[in-house]
Order: structure tokens, then C-alpha cells, then sequence
């Protein structure tokens, strides 16, 4: 199989890479622009690096499979000279409260990269597998957030800029049979993980003895989900049976166990043996009360099965984020 994958260099994109090219003969072209503006772009190459290097450990052979782009002016010259089988799109500007101060960067960025990809896929007639996000359901109040639920008030324009990328994945299907598949992650954390993200910062304050801040009164909730699991279920996607493709074109990926923000700090504070100094403020413009993921669809389609309990998960993430800090 031939597989397009963007943001291939971010933190979701990377651990795909890993299990695509450790585990398939799968060939890989990877898209990535190597510039982030919320965590120093180094963090993605530093991520790729350190991938070739235990390839190289391990004796796989990548370099033929594996073809890594230069930034084109126009991302149709990635395939220009090569058949595509399905695109799995995770290139985006992440961020809600940032996108509350540059609206038009998210539109120019994430609708605009995402319809230049379905342009892409138009033209090779290929699957598109592509990041949504669990931001779409804004306030909802019906937990767990099911696919089928009308969204609740939309928080910010990250969140609008996802929901109208299910949009046109929905035109694009419906008007040009172009196979689309959109994933709503919630609050993906692990290794290698964004450093602007709340798993990342609160280790590092509670480990280094610093102040974090907490954004309410701790009341609020998320479906944290390991790095491992989210790459489960979109490994069963691109592999599965295409004789039977189900005919549902959202999915939500989560943990389905959401923790309270109160207890999610104490969760940090038993895995690195401190507790935590603390600094709290009122709720960000934004910010929505809760996640919570019903995972049936993608179980009954994908076989999709999160197993990492939040604790475990923050351990395996602690110890990987301690060689960073050294």
C-alpha cells in the first residue's frame, strides 16, 4: 500500500510512522512544514531522529519505503510521480485558546490544508483518513458524546475550523465519492508529547518543584487516552477489510473513562512523588466543562479497544519526559 501521511513530524504523526514502517511493508510519503507555533520546532526533528536511529538498532530497512519531502510551494508535487492509496491527514495548527486570538490563521491553515489535501485525494481517487478532534462537541451535555449528537455550543475557532473540515469531508464524499474517515481525538497524551499540553507541563512543574496553574476549580473533566491506543485504532483503519467499509464517516477515539482535572493533578503528583504547588485561575475563554467519548461505533467497525488506564499511561509518560529534562 501506498499511504500519504501529513504532519508526519507532529506527535501523533510520528508514532504512526513508527508502527507503519516497524510493522508493514507499507511504502510512506510524509508531509511536513518542520514549523510549530506552539512548542519549538527542534521537539519534530528531534522526534524523527531519534525514530531513524532505532531503526538503524534494529536493522529495519526504511530508507526505500520511507520518502520524506522538502516543503512543496503546492502539495500536489509530493505525488506527482506516484500512486497514493489512502492519505492520513494530521497536519493542523492545534490550540484553542490561541485561536481565539488568530482566527484566519486556523481558516487559512487547517480548512485550507485540509481541502488541498482532498483536492489531492480527488485527483488519485484516494482514502482519506484525517484528524477531527473532540472539540467539535463544544458544551455538550450528553455524556458520553456519541458521533450522532448535535454538536453543544462550538468554544473556539480551533473547534470550528475541525468541524468544518467534517463538513467538507462529508461534500467531498457525497459529490465525488471520495472515501473520507474523520477522527475526533480526545485529549491525546504520552511520550514525545506536546509540551504545551497539561500532561507535559504539570509533570514538569511538580517535578521541578514550580508552580503550575490550574484553570478553574478542578471540576472539569477530560477522556485522556494514551498515545498507544490512538495509534491502535488508526492502524485497524488504514488496515482494515476495505471489502467492508462501513458506511459511518465519523469516529470517536477516546479512553472512555474521562478524569476530573482535580484528580488528574493528584494522578501527577502519586507518579512523580511530589505535590504539586498550585496557582488557580478563573476558566479560560474557550475552554469547554467535559469530554467523554462513547467508543461503540469505532469497537463495533475497527475493533478499536483503548487498554491504557490514566495512571499507567502518565507513568510510561513521566519516565520518558525525565530523559528530556536531563
Amino acid at each position: 500500500m501506498r499511504i500519504l501521511m501529513t504532519g508526519y513530524a507532529g506527535f501523533i504523526g510520528s508514532h504512526l510512522l513508527n508502527r507503519l514502517i516497524t510493522d508493514t511493508d507499507h511504502t510512506v510519503y510524509v508531509y511536513d512544514t518542520f514549523t510549530s507555533d506552539n512548542y519549538p520546532a527542534q521537539i519534530k526533528r528531534e522526534r524523527i531522529n531519534k525514530l531513524k536511529e532505532d531503526w538503524d538498532k534494529k536493522g529495519i530497512d526504511y530508507e526505500n519505503r520511507l520518502f520524506d519531502y522538502t516543503i512543496p510551494e503546492n502539495v500536489e508535487s509530493l505525488t506527482e510521480f506516484h500512486r497514493i492509496d489512502k492519505i492520513v491527514h494530521l497536519a493542523s495548527i492545534p490550540g484553542v485558546r490561541k485561536s481565539l486570538e488568530i482566527p484566519e490563521y486556523y481558516v487559512n491553515n487547517n480548512i485550507g490544508g485540509f481541502i488541498r489535501v482532498l483536492e489531492l485525494a480527488k485527483k488519485y481517487n484516494a482514502e482519506v483518513i484525517y484528524a477531527s478532534s473532540s472539540s467539535v462537541y463544544g458544551n455538550n451535555v450528553n455524556v458520553p458524546f456519541k458521533e450522532s449528537d448535535t454538536s453543544g455550543e462550538i468554544r473556539s475557532s480551533y473547534a470550528c475550523s475541525k468541524k468544518c473540515m467534517e463538513i467538507y469531508a462529508e461534500y467531498y464524499q457525497n459529490v465525488f465519492g471520495i472515501k473520507c474517515i474523520g477522527l475526533r481525538f480526545f485529549t491525546v497524551y504520552g511520550p514525545e508529547g506536546r509540551p504545551d499540553m497539561a500532561p507535559y507541563m504539570f509533570l514538569k512543574h511538580i517535578h521541578e518543584g514550580t508552580e503550575l496553574t490550574q484553570y478553574g476549580n478542578g471540576e472539569s473533566y477530560r477522556d485522556y487516552t494514551y498515545i498507544d491506543d490512538i495509534i491502535d485504532g488508526i492502524y485497524s483503519i488504514i488496515e482494515r477489510d476495505n471489502s467492508k467499509n462501513p458506511t459511518d464517516k465519523i469516529y470517536n477515539l477516546g479512553n472512555r473513562t474521562p478524569y476530573s482535572l482535580k484528580e488528574f493533578i493528584e494522578l501527577c503528583e502519586d507518579v512523580v512523588g511530589h505535590k504539586a504547588k498550585k496557582r488557580i485561575i478563573e476558566n479560560q475563554l474557550g475552554d469547554v466543562p467535559r469530554t467523554f467519548a462513547d467508543i461503540s461505533r469505532a469497537r463495533l467497525h475497527f475493533g478499536y479497544n483503548p487498554k491504557t488506564v490514566l495512571k499507567d499511561g502518565l507513568t510510561k509518560t513521566y519516565e520518558s519526559f525525565k530523559i528530556r529534562w536531563q
